[in-house]
């Protein structure tokens, strides 16, 4: 799949950014029986930079919307990176989105939306949409969004 991954992306005329280098003591992806997991990524420019800023402060919804479609883009970018050529997968089975928002910004759900509509576009809506969560908190480096997935292979 990420040869075919890879055809989809060239199709839609998607650009990724780099795959970022672990943060931490962890791995990017990993692979456990039919599933593959992919840890937290940030909203990783085409420069190799983060995007930066706060929810409800320095961001508003829409741009906070844009940092979680690129935290997808982050996402690819880190599958075809680090998984192996012939990997297959079949559909996105959990999110977990966590916007980096002020107290009283209450449309998480909506900034995340900007994630899982690039994977419905890329899986279509059938295998692009599975279940997920979006939340409030601190994030480190002041980057808006941080999203974490599931996949089945």
């Amino acid at each position: 799949m990420c040869e075919q991954l890879k055809n989809r992306i060239q199709e839609i005329g998607i650009v990724l950014p780099p795959a970022p280098k672990p943060a931490g003591v962890y791995r990017p992806i990993l692979i456990v029986n039919d599933q593959l997991l992919v840890s937290g990524q940030g909203p990783v420019k085409e420069d190799g930079s983060l995007m930066q800023g706060r929810v409800g402060s320095d961001l508003n919804k829409e741009q906070g919307k844009i940092a979680a479609r690129q935290v997808a883009l982050t996402m690819l970018s880190t599958i075809i990176t680090h998984a192996p050529k012939d990997l297959i997968i079949k559909r996105i089975v959990k999110v977990f989105g966590m916007v980096n928002a002020i107290p009283e910004f209450e449309d998480h759900p909506y900034v995340i939306n900007g994630f899982s509509e690039l994977f419905s576009e890329i899986f279509g809506e059938e295998h692009g949409i599975g279940v997920r969560s979006a939340v409030g908190m601190q994030l480190p480096q002041n980057i808006p969004v941080e999203i974490e997935a599931i996949f089945l292979l």
